[in-house]
Formats: structure tokens, C-alpha cells, sequence
């Protein structure tokens, strides 16, 4: 024998990350980067074509709260990151009862709203049957910049002209008598959108208030050319740990994940 002891290997902790957005791939890469930490990206499945993922991908959902955390029980997880969309709340809640339920750690990355400035024309609803409301009974131009989920309620206000973006089809399509489809995801520059809601004649933009940059785009061009934006109200969301941006949350897990004694704690 040397005289040296095999050194004793660390063992690492298991993290899994409900995603979804371009922050959890974001977090999910600069997590990865770490080397200590075994990650499992969640995915939904509900986009056609989702982008690559840095890491291992499970796709599909949990049966609920309950489901879920017997999935955090039987992978041994050691924390559970919610990164879904500002408008996943069903998600949300499932992943806070399910941390309650397993003991699991849950912390969650939760991306800043847009806020109102001067020379925005905002008007604020609840839902699809609120927004086909405000947009009124005279024929607009509206831009739908919504999901396949949302855009079914507008089929009510057939005498509006629509020009719908989503990142998939929708499918069936809307039964209106025009609508015009773009398939296209973001980020979209500001003067692009301001191009597109001008050569499209736009009156009026429905969109959700998803915050950052990304597709932010829109809400500032709109801002510009004085077009009105029709935009969802953000739903409540379960009280837990939270950050509000990729670092920020890429501290907590850090907090977490380093040992007391290296922390100097």
C-alpha cells in the first residue's frame, strides 16, 4: 500500500425541474454545469416540437399532486424546482401539495410581470370570455398571441378579423370567417413586431402577461403605435420559496447543494 485512501465520492443530490420555459432550459444548462447534481427536466408534452434540452427529459404528467410526489419519493429527490409558465397554476399547485406531501423541498423560478408605463393601453381581464368582451361588438383587427388553449373562446366574436401566433397549430382552427395563422416562436424584436402589427393593420392585441423580454417585443411596439392590449391577469400562485430570475434561482439551488461547513456557515 502507498499509504493513500481512496478519496470518498460525493454523492449527488437529485433535483427534478417541472419546465417548460426557456428559463428552466436556461437553469436547467447552468445547473448542469455544476457536475453535482442529478437532473431530470420535467416536460408537459403539450408542445409539438419542443426545443432541446440540456439535460434528461421525462414527458408527461404525474396524476395530480399525489402522483407527483410519489414520483419524488420513489426517485429519492432531493429538490423540486418549479419553472413552468407564470400561467400554469394547476402545475404549481400540484408541485407545492406534492412537496408537502413527500417532505420534498420545492423552490420556484418565477419570472417578474410586465408593468404598466406611460402611453400602454392596457385593459385587463380574467379569461377568454372577458377579453372577447372588451374587445366589443365593431369588427376589429385582432392579434391573438395565445396558446392553442385560449384561442377557442374567440370563435364567439366571429365578426372580428384575427391573426393568431402560436408556437403549434391550432388545431382544429378557429370557426371564424377570417383568420390568418402564423406558427413562429420567440423571441420577437420590438421593431419585427412593430412591422408585422402594422403590415396586418392590427387594432387591438390579446396576449398574456407573460413578462421577460422574449415577447415583450409586442407590448412596446403596441406602445408606439397606440394599439390597445387586451391582456390576462396573472393567477394566484401557491406561497414558496422563489426567485425571479435564472442567477437568482442558480444561488438558491447553490445554498442548497453546498455542504454548511464549505459555506463557512
Amino acid at each position: 500500500m502507498n499509504g493513500s485512501f481512496p478519496r470518498k465520492r460525493a454523492i449527488m443530490k437529485t433535483v427534478l425541474i417541472l419546465g417548460g420555459t426557456t428559463e428552466a432550459r436556461q437553469l436547467a444548462a447552468k445547473l448542469a454545469a455544476r457536475g453535482d447534481l442529478d437532473l431530470t427536466l420535467s416536460m408537459a408534452g403539450r408542445t409539438e416540437n419542443p426545443v432541446e434540452q440540456p439535460v434528461p427529459v421525462r414527458t408527461g404528467g404525474f396524476g395530480g399532486a399525489v402522483g407527483l410526489a410519489d414520483w419524488l419519493v420513489e426517485h429519492g429527490t432531493d429538490l423540486l424546482i418549479d419553472a413552468t409558465h407564470p400561467y400554469a397554476a394547476r402545475i404549481s399547485a400540484n408541485a407545492a401539495e406534492a412537496a408537502r406531501i413527500s417532505g420534498v423541498p420545492i423552490l420556484a423560478l418565477r419570472r417578474p410581470g410586465w408593468e404598466r408605463v406611460d402611453g400602454d393601453r392596457w385593459t385587463l381581464v380574467e379569461d377568454g370570455e372577458q377579453a372577447v368582451a372588451a374587445l366589443g361588438e365593431t369588427p376589429r383587427r385582432v392579434f391573438l398571441a395565445l396558446g392553442r388553449q385560449e384561442v377557442a373562446a374567440f370563435e364567439t366574436a366571429s365578426q372580428h378579423a384575427y391573426v393568431i401566433r402560436s408556437v403549434d397549430p391550432i388545431e382544429p382552427p378557429l370557426g371564424v370567417p377570417d383568420a390568418t395563422y402564423i406558427l413562429a416562436r420567440g423571441p420577437f424584436a420590438e421593431t419585427d413586431e412593430r412591422a408585422l402589427l402594422e403590415a396586418q393593420r392590427i387594432d387591438v392585441i390579446v396576449a398574456k402577461n407573460s413578462g421577460g423580454q422574449a415577447t415583450y417585443g409586442k407590448i412596446a411596439a403596441a406602445r408606439q403605435l397606440g394599439i390597445e392590449v387586451i391582456l390576462f391577469r396573472r393567477p394566484p400562485l401557491p406561497e414558496v420559496p422563489s426567485a425571479p430570475s435564472v442567477s437568482a434561482m442558480a444561488e438558491m439551488v447553490d445554498h442548497f447543494a453546498t455542504p454548511a461547513e464549505k459555506r463557512g456557515v
